[in-house]
């Protein structure tokens, strides 16, 4: 067979259903094997819209998404959505074409060094330079991917060599690699700081929810009465309808969770890298600190642990419930009731929500209309760091923040992508300056028939730098904008639209647009 039929063919192998990309010429061979072969490609837009589509399709599943581009800008065009699968720790492979070997040892069209450019942003990136390495190379490039830490890696495919035939087959998936148990020597240590320990902590971060963790963290936490802070990446680890949690390290207009932290007397951490959330912001008063992860943690003034758990975090949360129930051991019960009132109380508490409306005052009506198991996929900007703080979360995985990377123009790629792999209700929420970067990617979800709602928050500025450049200095420069008339712009696809302007409008529009159908909900904030 060709080598581009051996790699979709390995595609199909790994249990790839779609490929999110754009065309070029260098891959003709590759897309016409891909047209041949159970993988669905999707035609999109823009590249980067590609990478957040198999980054979001990655951190849904645990399964690496995958984007393919050309050489030159449209490898360029993905770099974005690859880095922040990376640091967001979504399993993504990305696939670019490159121009025959010939001609890359001289200055030649839109050829670049690739590899080069993808080694900061990846696991593993290679070049498939021979027609024998490729089944090879597909599977290192999914074994990577998907394996703890996951992250992204990169193959590039030269056109002649894509052309070219070959005798291999490809390699089968087999089990993935489990994580090492926890060492016993190393729990003794935790199990005594546990019982000096009154009022111990947890932090919850994204491999709480990346590793499947949350129901022996769920279980640990009602067994222990110990409250959870969560990182925005690892909200709905613990459900925010538990007592026990206090919402996000952001929640509580008095910055209550840090506050608590400082009031215990010891700091576990599960799954949590400072990537996600500076410790710098809520560690450092000398609290004794645990680190349960499956990696060291990264070396830095403000999270040097004194005890580190490296091993599979279910495991390791598992013997210390085991532990618990058979130790005659009770902590301070309830000192944390009162930060959980005070956040609880600012969460929930009465806003207006007629205009001007606020990113905070409709997220209540948005928690709302939305299921617990529905997916709220938030760009980054100003409603980013309200949603963090403020939209209650019920269940891992259903209100996904890129705080890694933090890319603007996630939501509506994302957005296709989830609607794509869950079976729940999904709604994209963003902000005037992120949709439109990636906004040309409504065209993508009505061509793949998707019917999700996006959630368009309007200030015509770059409102969360205004906010910190006001902080700073007392003004704000550069950050202002225009936009189009957003309703005529969503009609112009043929999908929904609403502008509400009281809250019934509100609450009518949004139970409207999160039926089955491709909407688009215009909210003015200030």
């Amino acid at each position: 067979m060709k080598v581009a039929d051996l790699l979709v063919a390995c595609l199909e192998r790994e249990g790839v259903e779609r490929v999110y990309g754009l065309p070029g010429e260098e891959m003709e061979d590759l897309l016409f094997s891909l047209r041949d072969s159970s993988v669905t490609f999707v035609p999109v837009r823009h590249e980067q819209g590609a990478a957040f589509m198999a980054d979001v399709h990655g951190r849904l599943t645990g399964d690496a998404g995958v984007c393919l581009a050309t050489l030159g800008p449209g490898a360029t065009n993905l770099l974005t959505g690859v880095a922040d699968a990376h640091l967001d720790k979504s399993p993504l492979v990305a696939i670019t074409a490159q121009g025959g070997l010939e001609r890359l040892h001289q200055e030649s069209h839109q050829a670049i060094d690739v590899l080069r450019m993808f080694d900061p942003v990846t696991k593993w990136n290679t070049q498939l330079d021979s027609p024998d390495i490729v089944h090879e190379s597909v599977r290192k490039a999914f074994k990577i991917a998907q394996y703890e830490k996951p992250g992204a890696t990169h193959l590039e495919l030269p056109e002649d060599v894509a052309a070219a035939e070959t005798a291999t087959r490809p390699m089968d998936p087999g089990e993935r690699v489990p994580f090492a148990a926890p060492n016993p020597d190393t729990l003794d240590r935790v199990k005594a700081a546990l019982r000096d320990a009154d009022r111990p902590i947890l932090v919850a971060g994204n491999g709480a929810v990346r590793t499947h963790a949350s129901t022996r963290l769920r279980e640990f936490v009602d067994a222990t009465d110990v409250p959870v802070v969560s990182t925005y990446m690892g909200k709905g680890a613990v459900s925010d309808a538990d007592e026990r949690s206090l919402m996000t390290l952001d929640s509580g207009s008095n910055d209550e969770p840090t506050r608590a932290i400082a009031a215990s007397d010891l700091v576990v951490t599960v799954g949590y890298d400072i990537a996600e959330h500076d410790p710098g912001a809520w560690h450092g008063d000398g609290t004794p600190l645990v680190h349960v992860d499956s990696e060291p943690a990264e070396v830095y003034e403000a999270y040097d642990p004194d005890i580190e758990v490296v091993a599979d975090i279910e495991r390791t949360l598992g013997s210390l419930l085991d532990w618990y129930r058979d130790e005659d051991l009770s902590f301070d019960s309830g000192w944390y009731r009162e930060y959980r009132d005070r956040i609880a109380a600012d969460v929930d508490r009465e806003l207006t929500a007629d205009p001007p409306f606020t990113v905070r005052s409709v997220l209540p009506v948005l928690r709302e209309v939305m299921a617990p198991e529905d997916v709220l996929v938030s760009d980054v900007g100003s409603h980013k760091m309200a949603i963090a703080a403020n939209y209650p979360t019920y269940e891992p995985n259903t209100c996904l923040v890129s705080n890694g990377f933090a890319s603007m123009g996630i939501a509506v790629p994302g957005g296709v992508a989830a609607d794509l792999a869950v079976d729940s209700n999904v709604v994209a929420a963003t902000g005037d300056g992120g949709f439109l970067m990636n906004a040309a990617e409504i065209e993508t979800a009505t061509r793949m028939g998707c019917s999700f709602t996006i959630l368009l928050f309007t200030d015509d500025d770059y409102g969360l730098i205004s906010e910190k450049q006001v902080a700073h200095t007392g003004d704000s420069f550069g950050t202002e904008l225009t936009n189009p008339d957003f309703v005529a712009f969503a009609d112009s696809f043929g999908i929904e639209s609403y502008r509400p302007t009281s809250l019934s409008e509100l609450r009518t529009a949004l139970r409207s647009a999160t039926r089955d159908e491709m909407s688009l909900v215009e909210v003015a904030v200030e």
